[in-house]
């Protein structure tokens, strides 16, 4: 018999943990290899694990709720093999043993300042970190100075989703400290005492002032209460971040996009019949905001503190609809680097994975602009809510005929034209009215000049 250990596999580039939803197995039952053992959740997709080999479940060793890092034991599997791999006890005794090791460069630091909030005595320079723990550090005020000075328990010294928490959590406790790691000596002063009892006696009135105003909940007989899933709570948390992080402005522009219409009707037949994939608008959006990114890069941007991070990379992202209502934004990756057929294939692809809950994490992290189709609902219109940490969104509308003047060399004529609004909600901590008014504007250019001449 042979003790194999599970771990937690890599789900994507830049995903370095996930958390345990549900454990589909129970210890001593049997196994398959890849079957599913567990589902784990990373950001907004829910990923199911396979066993990396058949057997017996023979001990679980992470609860659901918990959150594992990349790499770190999940279960041991017991296999009818010769025991050719390390037994399961010695691996599960290695990894809590660097956890220790991982905390001795802050227990210095914690006896030499405040014992409630745990720094490393020197800043970890050019450590990664992950784009949960750049949100949460980012919510909570964390500068990346600061955040070098934080502990981290995760593989080598990365600092997990626990970690930041339980800095957070301390922090709150000592907000003079934790806010200047370098001037820890300092504050240790007596004069600075006074201002630390006085912290905490404020916290419990601020407290206590929402749960003092919030009136009881009170409903009749004819009421259903349905409780929010998951991504439901995840989408409203972001979207009320995302209104207190960035001020939304708006600009719109109407488009006439008579040219693609009478474009797509001309090959969306051929296409379908060659391809066996439906030819729709969107490829046609997204290379036109893909070429306007370029000629303005500052709108492809994201904002950490008080720095600008200008993305050389174009990931535009789309947003699809769910069955279940909720709503979900993978990207596509370089989308400046493919062609109408390439863009036609990533969109068509991304969309029939989300609505069978396939898609990866790596599908869903890395987006730099987003757009999203409020014309598929026949809403002429929206105000799109920007996508953290993004700095704008696209919302284009439903494709209306109208009368319009159409002007020749023979003078002006009304005829019936195809046209559509562009609803361009950016930034204004980053992004200005003429910058975001422009893009907008250069993106109807690119659509109003569609070459009809082109092929698929």
């Amino acid at each position: 018999m042979a003790l194999v250990e599970m771990v937690m596999p890599k789900m994507g580039e830049s995903i370095m943990e996930g958390t345990v939803l549900k454990w589909l197995k129970n210890v001593g039952d049997s196994i398959e290899q890849d079957e599913s053992v567990l589902e784990v959740a990373t950001d907004k997709v829910d990923t199911e694990v396979p066993a990396i080999q058949g057997g017996v479940l023979k001990e679980i060793l992470v609860q659901e709720g918990d959150v594992v890092a990349v790499g770190a034991p999940i279960a041991i599997i017991s296999t009818n093999g010769e025991d050719t791999a390390a037994p399961a006890a010695p691996a599960a005794t290695e990894v809590p043993a660097a956890a220790p090791a991982a905390q001795a460069n802050a227990q210095p630091a914690a006896a030499s300042s405040d014992a409630a909030v745990a720094k490393l005595d020197q800043p970890a320079s050019g450590r990664f970190y992950s784009p949960l723990v750049l949100n949460i550090a980012r919510e909570e005020g964390i500068s990346m100075q600061e955040l070098e000075y934080v502990p981290g328990t995760g593989k080598e010294g990365r600092v997990s989703k626990k970690d930041i928490l339980t800095y957070v959590e301390s922090r709150k406790n000592a907000p003079q400290q934790a806010a200047a790691p370098q001037a820890q000596p300092q504050a240790q002063a007596p004069a600075a005492v006074p201002q630390q009892q006085a912290a905490p006696a404020a916290q419990p009135q601020a407290q206590a002032a929402p749960a003092a105003s919030k009136p009881a909940a009170s409903y009749s007989g004819n009421v259903e209460i349905i409780e929010m899933d998951r991504m439901r709570k995840m989408i409203a948390d972001r979207m009320v971040d995302s209104k207190r992080v960035s001020p939304h402005v708006t600009s719109f522009v109407e488009a006439d996009v008579t040219n693609i219409v009478n474009w797509r009707n001309k090959w969306k037949n051929e296409y379908k019949k060659r391809e066996g994939e439906n030819l729709t608008f969107t490829p046609i959006f997204i290379d036109a905001i893909a070429k306007a990114i370029k000629d303005f890069p500052m709108i492809n941007v994201s904002v950490d503190g008080g720095n600008i991070i200008r993305h050389k990379d174009i990931n535009i992202g789309m947003a699809v609809a769910l069955p279940s209502g909720n709503l979900i934004v993978p990207n596509i990756k370089n989308a400046d680097q493919l062609n109408l057929n390439g863009l036609t294939k990533k969109v068509n692809d991304l969309a029939n994975r989300g609505r069978m809950n396939k898609l990866t994490p790596d599908d869903l992290s890395g987006g730099t602009y987003t757009v999203s189709n409020v014309g598929s609902f026949g809403n002429v219109m929206g105000t799109p809510i920007i996508m953290q940490p993004q700095v704008a969104i696209m919302a284009v509308g439903a494709i209306k005929k109208k009368p319009a003047v159409i002007e020749t060399t023979e003078g002006d004529l009304i005829g019936i034209r195809h046209f559509m609004f562009l609803s361009h909600s950016y930034d204004h901590r980053v992004v200005d009215g003429s910058l975001g008014g422009m893009f907008v504007r250069r993106v109807a250019d690119y659509l109003e000049n569609f070459d009809v001449n082109q092929t698929i």
